[in-house]
């Protein structure tokens, strides 16, 4: 029998224990969902489950074994890492609805190199990476879109980097919101609600201190960039013209 993590067990066990009961089918049934990632794999019948993760649950720890690809199809994931030395811990993106996480077991990597965890009630596509490998090999349509979703993740790690390099913490926020923004919708909208983050998790993302992050964001209400009113709206035009700026 193939030895699994405690982590992995972990994510396993909550495939059973969270999988939701009759009386709540019907409402997961009525939630508005992005068809794009179930169309992306309809050719894997066989191959992927559908596991659901509670808000705050691991997905998988730093450091277990990687042996399977996840694709979000509702909810938020935040990436993180924790350094071996000093224990300090960056966070290194915020994922939504057609991101994938996970995807270094196919190039050999046995270990994880991050720490997956939901923001949110969320359900993700889990798929072992020999029948990934094998789907990406003999679909070519799923292999496309593959590349495109890792090009767009490297660009997106390329940008965060020439930001901690070149850019001061008020354009860092700005675009951190803007990435909030774009989880949300992928439709191009002047205005979007996302729910509030943390000032311990903008600090992260962004490089600053959690003082320093609830600054700006009175800064950026005070000027409309933002507005608090049952969640977090970001203004995502006059945001993104303070970052072009």
């Amino acid at each position: 029998m193939k030895h699994r993590s405690v982590n992995e067990s972990h994510v396993l066990r909550g495939r059973v224990d969270n999988m939701p009961n009759a009386k709540n089918s019907s409402k997961l049934q009525q939630r508005k969902v992005d068809a794009y990632v179930p169309t992306l794999l309809q050719g894997m019948l066989n191959d992927k489950c559908i596991v659901p993760f509670r808000r705050g649950q691991t997905i998988f720890s730093q450091g277990d074994n990687a042996d399977a690809i996840f694709f979000i199809k509702t909810g938020q994931v935040k990436l993180t890492v924790i350094s071996a030395k000093t224990g300090q811990k960056a966070v290194l993106a915020l994922l939504g609805p057609r991101d994938l996480l996970g995807e270094g077991c196919l190039v050999g990597q046995s270990r994880r190199a991050n720490t997956a965890t939901s923001l949110k009630p969320s359900i993700l596509f889990r798929v072992e990476k020999a029948p990934m490998r094998r789907a990406l090999r003999k679909q070519p349509e799923l292999s496309e879109k593959f590349m495109v979703s890792l090009l767009r993740r490297n660009i997106a790690l390329q940008q965060g980097i020439c930001d901690q390099l070149f850019n001061h913490s008020e354009k860092r926020l700005a675009r951190v919101l803007l990435k909030l923004a774009r989880l949300s919708t992928h439709t191009r909208v002047t205005d979007t609600k996302v729910e509030v983050p943390s000032h311990k998790t903008l600090a992260k993302m962004v490089g600053t201190t959690s003082v320093q992050i609830a600054y700006l964001m009175r800064k950026f209400r005070k000027l409309g960039l933002i507005d608090y009113n049952g969640g977090l709206t970001i203004k995502t035009g006059l945001l993104t013209n303070l970052v072009l700026d």
